[in-house]
């Protein structure tokens, strides 16, 4: 298997940080977060126009290229601490959609999402659910062709930014059964809905959304509304992968921030970078870096893996082992640049904030250790 990036992706990674050096600087970012939108809707559009939002999704309905093309994008995306919804909207909910949904639903969901015009989440955790993806309560029930949906879904990222939310919503069953659990595209503004916003750690926005009886129509269910667990499977794990680009393009940055700060520094009338102690720390984090890239870019690969077991494995395989040297690297950047690397001045203690919260994202180390050996005989 090569996992050396083909030029086209290296001409769409070196494009994604040009664009983002130059445009996303981090004086920038903070004006923007405070902001009452705290995100930016120009550079939304920007990133349509460069086919950003397109990356991964069918090329029917406007999108090209597959996960190792997403990840170049989104390891530029975490050097720059970008907030807007890539994740959420591009790959978490477009992957749900592109797997569940039907012709029809594609041809009238993608579209907008993939020109920028329209901005998805998923909406699938739940309080109680850990990183149990079949732990639903929130329930869907036919009524006179309609659906009404219940239920309250917690951390949902980008909610106070989308125009609709693909839900899951259990038809049948009980908490923690595979079957009997659907995806249903609620509009933002439908009656009973509503989302309790709140800036994340790091600097993100989410929110709650309660749904209480909320009536949609028969079509807004994506594909059969009793299988939608094995397209939100795939999502979350794609989704997944991508987070761990972000997570390796975050830490890039730490070991380049922190090297050129030890570089100025000076003690004892020499810069800091010349004490052969803090060398081998760098080379370190160097080392957790370059390992972490191998392992994005074999489960980048296996994204599109006919068997859902070889794919679920390359992911969490990765998620292990890019949170275990994320926290690493985030550690050491923050201790080699002493008490000002958790200020809010300085753009280190954001790297760590972010790299923080991704080690819990989509399931933490433990989860994915214990999912990664029970399917090892798979």
């Amino acid at each position: 298997m090569d996992l050396t990036p083909t030029p086209e992706q290296k001409m769409l990674r070196d494009a994604a940080h040009k664009y983002l050096r130059a445009e996303y600087t981090f004086d920038a970012r903070r004006q923007l977060i405070a902001s009452e939108t705290g995100m930016s809707a120009a550079h939304w559009s920007r990133f349509a126009e460069f086919g950003w939002l397109g990356l991964g999704l069918p090329e029917a309905r406007g999108g090209f290229g597959g996960m190792p093309d997403v990840v170049q994008v989104a390891e530029a995306m975490g050097a720059a601490l970008v907030v807007e919804p890539y994740l959420a909207s591009t790959v978490l909910a477009g992957q749900a959609i592109a797997a569940a949904g039907n012709p029809t639903q594609c041809a009238a969901l993608l579209p907008p999402l993939v020109s920028g015009g329209k901005i998805y989440t998923l909406a699938h955790t739940e309080a109680d659910a850990g990183a149990d993806l079949a732990w639903v309560t929130t329930t869907a029930r036919l009524e006179a062709g309609h659906w009404v949906l219940s239920g309250r879904k917690t951390g949902v990222p980008a909610a106070p930014w989308v125009d609709a939310f693909v839900v899951a919503a259990r038809t049948a069953g009980a908490p923690g059964q595979r079957d009997g659990i659907g995806l249903f595209v609620v509009p933002g503004g439908a009656p009973g809905v509503r989302v309790d916003a709140y800036p994340r750690y790091d600097g993100a926005r989410a929110g709650e959304l309660q749904l209480d009886g909320v009536a949609i129509g028969g079509e807004a269910a994506l594909g059969d509304p009793a299988a939608g667990l094995a397209a939100l499977e795939r999502a979350v794990d794609l989704a997944t992968v991508a987070a761990c680009a972000d997570a390796l393009g975050a830490m890039t940055a730490v070991l380049s921030k922190t090297g050129e700060y030890l570089a100025t520094r000076r003690q004892f009338d020499a810069p800091l970078a010349s004490f052969q102690v803090l060398q081998h720390r760098l080379v370190d984090m160097f080392a957790a870096i370059e390992a972490s890239r191998s392992l994005l870019l074999l489960a980048a690969l296996q994204g599109d893996n006919p068997v859902p077991a070889e794919r679920a494995r390359a992911v969490s395989a990765a998620k292990v082992a890019i949170g275990e040297r994320a926290r690493y690297v985030a550690q050491q950047g923050v201790q080699l640049h002493g008490g000002v690397g958790m200020t809010e001045e300085l753009d280190i203690g954001h790297y760590f904030r972010r790299l923080t919260l991704f080690q819990h994202a989509f399931g933490g180390i433990d989860h994915h250790l214990q999912r990664f050996a029970s399917l090892r005989n798979v």
